[in-house]
């Protein structure tokens, strides 16, 4: 990863000092690929896909997009800080 130039795959804000990487098609699915996410925003990608949703949809973040509650997580993450941190709510 380049120093201070990452960004997050969900919410394209720089990440931080925190960084999780999270697979596109969960590794339960068989997927291999990861990309960096804040580990506020993977906490909510999980908390509103199954990894069989997950797996269906794979790496287009488009499509997560447009489920409600993660659009609205996205839209009031965009400007919090890099480290901000919250309380999510757990998996579905």
């Amino acid at each position: 990863m380049n120093e201070g130039r990452t960004t997050c795959w969900l919410c394209t804000r720089p990440v931080g000092t925190r960084v999780e990487l999270h697979h596109p098609v969960p590794k339960t699915k068989k997927g291999r690929f990861t990309v960096p996410v804040h580990p506020i925003c993977h906490r909510a990608i999980h908390a509103n896909f199954s990894n069989a949703e997950l797996a269906r949809i794979g790496e287009n973040r488009a499509v997560l997009l447009q489920n409600e509650a993660l659009g609205r997580f996205v839209k009031w993450v965009s400007d919090k800080p890099p480290d901000f941190h919250a309380p999510t709510r757990g998996p579905r």
